[in-house]
């Protein structure tokens, strides 16, 4: 499968992660405990990926270190901040605020890296801002959904940007295969969500409230074995634009399955297209 194709899949996962998050919260309103089985879940299919690509790819654990590094920012505080985003704001509007990232990712070049601003970066931005005005004049929000939610929503799109940039930096020259890297991030997830929030999970009966989210385990694990192929394979102005239509993704598929929840309106398709359109833009011309 090439760059392109895997990108688009680590999208579309990402979108069924959201909305699944969404309705395991509606269900059972517990976050921490979200961020923790998800994580955890997608860690054992990743485990699997990697199995299976042993044999052609080898291992090389010991040269993944950097990628559990990573991994402690996104997913290990940032997953808390994507659940607490979906929960406070559904898993439509959430994805919308998650496809800035190409925005904040350029950002963090330009301050710190010092990359050259151009014009089709300022365009991009512009699009972008004119997207999240979009979802901030928006009049059929239903009653539940909270401004603080977009707020963590972008909380956690930082966190994603700084470990794109960082998985960018890490998968050129590495000798690390895709999925034994993407098993090293999940797993400095885990090692920053299993002491941080399992002790205030003890007493509560979590085997029946954790099975919608080992559902949604399995497609963050999908989306993140697909997300790190895609890197591996293909150019970042070809990839970051394609990972970018998870808000697209996250519309259409809450359209779907919970349409009554998320009142999906013009304004939010709006705002969505101008947030992708802005994401092509400037990664394209990055």
């Amino acid at each position: 499968m090439t760059a392109v194709g895997l990108a688009l899949l680590s999208a579309l996962l990402f979108g069924a992660m959201s909305v699944g998050l969404r309705i395991g919260l509606v269900r059972h309103p517990d976050a921490e405990l979200a961020a923790v089985v998800s994580v955890t879940g997608a860690l054992a299919v990743v485990l699997v990926a990697a199995a299976f690509e042993a044999p052609f790819r080898g291992v090389h654990a010991g040269a993944a270190w950097p990628f559990v590094l990573a991994g402690m920012l996104q997913p290990g505080v940032g997953q808390l901040f994507v659940t607490r985003g979906i929960e406070l704001a559904g898993a439509s509007r959430a994805s919308v605020v998650f496809g800035t990232a190409p925005l904040v990712s350029v950002t963090i070049a330009i301050l710190i890296l010092g990359e050259p601003l151009s014009a089709p970066l300022v365009l991009g931005a512009l699009l972008i801002v004119g997207g999240g005005i979009e979802l901030a004049r928006e009049r059929a929000r239903p009653e539940h959904v909270r401004r603080l939610g977009l707020v963590i929503a972008f909380v956690a799109t930082v966190l994603f940007a700084t470990r794109d940039n960082l998985l960018r930096h890490l998968a050129v020259g590495t000798t690390v295969p895709p999925a034994v890297a993407a098993v090293a991030a999940l797993l400095g997830g885990v090692l920053v969500l299993g002491p941080a929030l399992g002790p205030r999970m003890r007493g509560r009966e979590l085997v029946r409230p954790s099975l919608p989210f080992l559902v949604v385990g399995v497609f963050f694990g999908l989306s993140y074995v697909s997300l790190f192929e895609a890197y591996y394979r293909g150019r970042v102005t070809v990839v970051s634009p394609l990972i970018a239509t998870e808000s697209l993704w996250g519309i259409l598929l809450s359209i779907l399955f919970i349409r009554e929840v998320e009142v999906v309106g013009r304004r939010l398709v709006i705002g969505a297209l101008l947030v992708v359109a802005g994401g092509v833009l400037i990664t394209a011309f990055r």
